[in-house]
């Protein structure tokens, strides 16, 4: 059964009203700075994406307590571990690691987050992750042992991504890693866009407004932005 959010998703993309998230990761987010950081963010942002690789247990709930007393934006979980799940949250991007062969992210963590989600009320969403190469070793490749897609094989990226409609994915979600030296290319998104029939969200390595629109023109309809963001202080 789709959810409120996916709905609202479904209806922005119907209309070709493109979405903005922020990406937020508790471990570098400063709690304290929380109202600051919002007035600081753009005017256009739809979500709130809060999740990292490499959280300690208990940030990623504070991070969103904390979100959700100064915004109404719908906050989605990103997480990098099934300890990073909280309650709190509105949505969980309930991912699978479609670019790597290890198993722990391809079912392993999801296995481990169902006592977490049997009676929860969040709302989840099957979103197929595809992670891909954006000129240095992110964190996401570190922390599930994974090699990035080169971007120079778009037909491997094409084809993971219709595998992930297949399997059941709701979303497909393009990463060229936190931290990336330059964003994906606007054919690899145009490509993908063409090949699939349900949402496309696009990030890394966007951090400017030309970076930005071209994923839009190319056919991302959201973009996530977050290394701009994460590092300010009050």
């Amino acid at each position: 059964m789709e959810g409120m959010f996916y709905k609202s998703f479904l209806k922005s993309v119907a209309e070709n009203e493109k979405q903005l998230a922020i990406l937020i990761d508790p471990e570098k987010f400063n709690i304290a700075s929380t109202k600051s950081f919002l007035n600081k963010i753009p005017k256009t942002t739809t979500h709130l994406f809060v999740g990292g690789s490499t959280v300690a247990n208990g940030e990623t709930e504070e991070a969103v307590k904390a979100l959700k007393a100064e915004s109404k934006l719908p906050i989605f979980l990103f997480p990098g571990d099934h300890s990073h799940i909280t309650p709190l949250a509105d949505v969980l991007l309930f991912l699978t690691l479609l670019s790597g062969r290890n198993a722990e992210y391809l079912i392993g963590q999801q296995i481990k987050s169902i006592s977490k989600l049997k009676n929860s009320a969040l709302e989840i969403i099957s979103t197929g992750y595809i992670l891909i190469d954006g000129g240095n070793n992110s964190s996401v490749s570190k922390v599930t042992n994974t090699e990035p897609i080169s971007q120079e094989n778009i037909e491997m990226i094409v084809n993971t991504a219709l595998a992930g409609q297949f399997m059941g994915a709701k979303l497909i979600y393009l990463e060229a890693g936190s931290g990336a030296k330059f964003p994906i290319k606007a054919e690899i998104i145009s490509e993908v866009k063409k090949a699939i029939n349900i949402p496309l969200i696009v990030g890394g390595g966007i951090k400017t407004e030309a970076q930005k629109q071209s994923a839009y023109n190319s056919g991302a309809d959201m973009v996530v932005m977050g290394t701009a963001f994460e590092n300010f202080k009050n």
